[in-house]
């Protein structure tokens, strides 16, 4: 078979970035090339996300730009993966005849086998193994200081508006070993910061050893040499322990960040959404992560407009975050999914409603972010080198920030630095959302 050339081109979460990268690394050297180019490619994978309406427009423009290198490029096959692709495989196979394959979210282990068979000329979908295992034991290709790690796959939670449990299967945690050898491999490669995702990170470690594990699986991490930062992203509030708190603290590289997607703070709401937990469990929670981890950084997201959301639930809402005084906060307007039980609930909220509640939290929390970044002025920080802007400008994040949805520290040095370089900055003006600052020793200090 004569060589071909595939690109991958990526969309949605995290996850979906590290099955592209678990695809270009095992696809098959012999028979196949990679480019970043789709124009000189054979073959176009376009990796979708279909959890929200927004993301399955962004698909499916995506899907159609790409159908073009039909006729302007080299492209002669169209791939479908991702979620978008488990969700509607066979609508999406009757409906574009410009796709030519469709490979779910956990037959990423059979792409080869799709990229033969292709070579056939026959149209094929795989879509049947949603609790398939993570494939282990792939040397991921990565080009960048920053790298996801995905320590288990799938959900048990089943809130009613959310579509992921039957696009990504039961939840199943990786080994430990197995996320160390990862981790091993990536700090080889030069990567600094891992981050752990999940659907539902502080599940982890559950039925594969009876007991919530993630401290165990901080401890390991923390030992391996190169990694200079481990973050921790997606942890549903429910079992963040004292386990887990105390291994945040004895362990140096874990960044005192979490991300805790907590959707609502009303009881009334966070029932209807089957979410297992309370306004007072929630406020426990985030009250004992600041006693016993002063700096501890926080970031959520909530949903506004979900079926049967009173006035009054939004004022709790409202008032909880003015309370609380997130570091970090996004707010997402509820998207009507078919298949998931909150599709059919009564007292469904105009779209109107929706946005206009979305910007009233928003607005507060641009108000809340700027009085909290100006608190930080003055102070040092470590820092990654991310960017080089120009005339010795650059940016960089800090503990306090996870890649492309929180801010970054913009800073001045003379020196000629590489991105992934570790530095001390001195921060010495804000922004909303970003801090300004310069190198500590060039600071005068």
């Amino acid at each position: 078979m004569k060589r071909k050339t595939v690109n991958i081109v990526t969309l949605g979460c995290s996850k979906n970035e590290v099955d592209s990268e678990l695809m270009q690394s095992i696809l098959d050297k012999e028979n196949f090339d990679y480019s970043e180019n789709p124009m000189e490619a054979d073959i176009i994978i376009v990796n979708t996300c279909g959890f929200i309406e927004a993301a399955k427009e962004e698909s499916i423009d995506t899907i159609l730009e790409m159908s073009k290198y039909k006729t302007v490029g080299n492209c002669k096959h169209l791939i479908l993966a991702g979620c978008l692709a488990q969700r509607y495989s066979k609508e999406l196979m009757d409906e574009m005849p410009e796709v030519d394959a469709i490979m779910g979210t956990g037959n990423i282990k059979d792409l080869n086998g799709i990229l033969t068979g292709l070579q056939e000329k026959k149209r094929i979908i795989q879509s049947d193994d949603v609790n398939s295992l993570y494939i282990e034991g792939v040397k991921r290709i990565v080009t960048s200081p920053t790298s996801y790690v995905r320590i288990s796959e799938g959900c048990d939670n089943l809130c009613t508006y959310c579509i992921i449990p039957s696009l990504r299967g039961k939840h199943r945690s990786r080994k430990i070993e197995d996320i160390v050898n990862e981790v091993v491999h990536l700090s080889n490669q030069g990567v600094k910061e891992v981050i752990l995702i999940a659907q539902n990170t502080s599940d982890y470690g559950i039925d594969l050893y009876g007991d919530y594990s993630l401290h165990l699986l901080l401890d390991k991490l923390n030992k391996i040499e190169g990694i200079e930062f481990i973050r921790l992203l997606y942890l549903y509030p429910d079992n963040i322990d004292g386990k887990l708190i105390e291994s945040m603290k004895r362990n140096s590289k874990v960044a005192h960040y979490l991300d805790i997607p907590l959707q609502h703070a009303s009881d009334n709401v966070l029932k209807l959404m089957n979410r297992r937990t309370t306004n007072k469990a929630i406020r426990e929670t985030i009250l004992n992560l600041r006693r016993e981890i002063p700096d501890i950084v926080i970031r959520t997201t909530f949903i506004v407009g979900f079926p049967g959301e009173t006035e009054e639930d939004f004022r709790e809402l409202y008032s909880f975050i003015e309370e609380i005084e997130f570091d970090k906060l996004g707010v997402f307007t509820y998207s009507k999914e078919e298949n998931t039980p909150a599709y059919s609930m009564d007292n469904q909220i105009d779209e109107d409603v929706k946005e206009d509640r979305r910007d009233k939290l928003m607005e507060l929390q641009k108000s809340i972010s700027e009085r909290l970044m100006s608190r930080k002025v003055g102070k040092d920080y470590k820092v990654m080198v991310e960017e080089l802007a120009e005339n010795g400008l650059y940016t960089g994040r800090s503990f306090m920030d996870s890649p492309e949805i929180d801010g970054v520290i913009y800073f001045k040095s003379s020196e000629n630095l590489e991105i992934g370089d570790i530095v001390t900055v001195k921060t010495t003006e804000y922004l909303e959302y970003d801090l300004l600052g310069e190198l500590a020793y060039e600071s005068g200090k």
